[in-house]
């Protein structure tokens, strides 16, 4: 733990204060209620971006930090038990691209195995052109990437589901001002017009007494507290990267894990696990199943399932486009051309040489990205046809 950080630790309790010196400022939390702790949950780093310089990087996302799939699995468990079961149905639950992609395809998931209701329909919010008709865009005001887009369900019974919602589960890793939320339901709303109840469900809620933004919305966290964040006047992003891709169609993205609407969990196709069997993992093994961008809950399944069956120390995670400062949280970066035909940096981050005995790179796309299995001597599992 840094210095700065140790020096100015509470007791890790409610109520308890810790301020975070990082190269943009200095943040401050308090923690409020919770069910996990604040230790469990998050690490802290600097974003390379202009629009908000600090980053709560979850422990338990597999984005930023190599994440133990059991850990994940039970995070999705733990959320879906707080989100009421008897919600006005339909209902429709969103997740937003990218970082919560895994986190609320596992939650509607688990919110399905926990109620047994099949009046559910789940979409994800993507990045992505697929030349199908939109649902709605919208604006994610402090992203490094602002634009996302939902797709109108491809299947025609979960499109008229969507129709008749009557309840909306937003699903993220954090809410810092309920902004984003306030912003998605508003879009939906034209789409969505019989809305009775609307459930925002994050791993930390951070917005304390601020004001409600928009709707009236139920919150499900897993911790909740307060932030206050004093930038350093001296600190300046130095040639922040532009991530927000070309904007051009994408016909290689054949697969529907959520952009186009689901209504049943995604389950691992079969021969995954075999695949990995034949790599020699044995007991005890180091591995890491790593995903790309958004495609990141079919590489969990695959993490959780070889951590299960093969009896490795497994850890999974996905690449981003999130450019993130070293220190703090961030050990380590591997920076590398996309693999979506964006033409634009990607980043790898906490994955140091040596770490695992096997790393497995999971794509839904033709390719991986450029040069990033060599640089991790990886396994290529090519899935973009599987579903």
């Amino acid at each position: 733990m840094p210095e700065a950080e140790r020096a100015r630790r509470g007791d890790g309790g409610g109520g308890a204060a810790r301020a975070i010196d990082l190269p943009a400022g200095r943040l401050t939390v308090t923690v409020r209620a919770g069910s996990r702790d604040l230790d469990e949950l998050c690490q802290f780093a600097t974003r390379n971006n202009p629009r908000r310089a600090f980053l709560f990087v979850s422990r338990v996302l597999g984005r930023h930090l190599p994440a133990d799939p059991a850990a994940m699995r039970a995070s999705y468990r733990d959320l879906a038990a707080a989100i009421p079961a008897d919600l006005p149905g339909p209902v429709l639950l969103v997740g937003m691209a990218e970082t919560a992609v895994a986190l609320s395809t596992g939650v509607f998931a688990a919110w399905l195995e926990a109620t047994g209701r099949q009046d559910a329909v789940f979409l994800h919010t993507t990045r992505y052109a697929l030349g199908r008709p939109r649902l709605v865009e919208f604006r994610e005001d402090h992203s490094h990437a602002a634009d996302h887009i939902l797709y109108t369900p491809a299947d025609a019974a979960a499109a008229e589901r969507l129709g008749a919602a009557r309840s909306l589960v937003l699903i993220d890793d954090e809410m810092t001002s309920g902004r984003t939320f306030a912003n998605l339901a508003a879009a939906l709303a034209p789409a969505c017009p019989h809305l009775e109840r609307r459930v925002g469900v994050v791993l930390t809620d951070w917005r304390g007494s601020r004001p409600a933004v928009g709707e009236a919305m139920e919150t499900v966290s897993l911790l909740s507290g307060t932030y206050a964040f004093a930038a350093d006047p001296d600190f300046t992003v130095t040639d922040p990267p532009d991530v927000t891709g070309t904007g051009a169609l994408k016909p290689f993205l054949k697969r529907n894990d959520g952009r186009l609407g689901i209504a049943a969990a995604p389950v691992l196709e079969q021969g995954w696990l075999d695949r990995a069997r034949a790599l020699g993992i044995g007991p005890g093994d180091r591995v890491l199943v790593l995903g790309t961008g958004e495609f990141v809950y079919p590489p969990f399944l695959l993490a959780e399932a070889i951590a299960e069956a093969l009896g490795a120390d497994v850890r999974c995670q996905a690449t981003t486009r999130s450019p993130v400062l070293p220190g703090h949280a961030i050990g380590h970066v591997r920076t590398f051309t996309d693999n979506y035909a964006d033409g634009i940096p990607n980043f790898l981050y906490n994955v140091p040489p040596g770490a695992y005995d096997h790393v497995i790179l999971c794509t839904e796309t033709p390719a991986p990205p450029v040069g990033l299995a060599e640089d991790l001597g990886a396994a290529v599992f090519a899935m973009g046809d599987a579903a």
